[in-house]
């Protein structure tokens, strides 16, 4: 198992590293995203397989402070990413402002995108979405015609 687990657990690292710094940087470009996001798993089997042929050595590591120190550290980094609240006054202002872009009335991203709700309606029909009235919400004519508020906003601001 090690000759390939190992193998896989670093080329997906090289894979990871990459398109992470990359991210980072906001350079998002082709499928930097898509790459990371899906190929992580090919990291998590390989680290997991990698384990299972190494497993003296990785329990080893339970028995020397430095080790166990760092592998703690990534454990409370991990917690309070995933666990820690977001205040109410900060958070992402992007995701805040994706939220009140699906929540606004068509009428009202059009004059955004510096568009007329006609031709954005238009746009829409041309893709397959119905808008009933220009006064609806993005999310609204989204659920309407069985897609993503995203996919509204997409053809929105294309």
């Amino acid at each position: 198992m090690r000759s390939w687990a190992t193998p896989l657990a670093i080329g997906s690292f090289i894979i990871l590293a990459v398109t992470g710094i990359l991210m980072f940087f906001k350079i998002e470009g082709g499928y930097i995203k898509p790459v990371h996001e899906w190929l992580s798993w090919l990291m998590v089997a390989g680290v997991a397989l990698h384990t299972i042929a190494n497993w003296k050595v990785f329990v080893s590591y339970f028995s020397k402070i430095p080790a166990l120190s760092i592998i703690s550290m990534g454990v409370i980094v991990t917690a309070l990413a995933v666990f820690m609240p977001v205040s109410r006054e900060g958070g992402n202002p992007k995701a805040k402002m994706l939220r009140a872009m699906q929540t606004a009335k068509l009428e009202t991203v059009a004059e955004i995108a510096g568009k007329e709700s006609e031709e954005i309606v238009a746009a829409l029909k041309e893709k397959g979405i119905g808008v009933g009235d220009p006064a609806m919400t993005v999310r609204e004519i989204a659920k309407q015609n069985d897609k993503e508020a995203m996919e509204v906003l997409g053809v929105v601001f294309r």
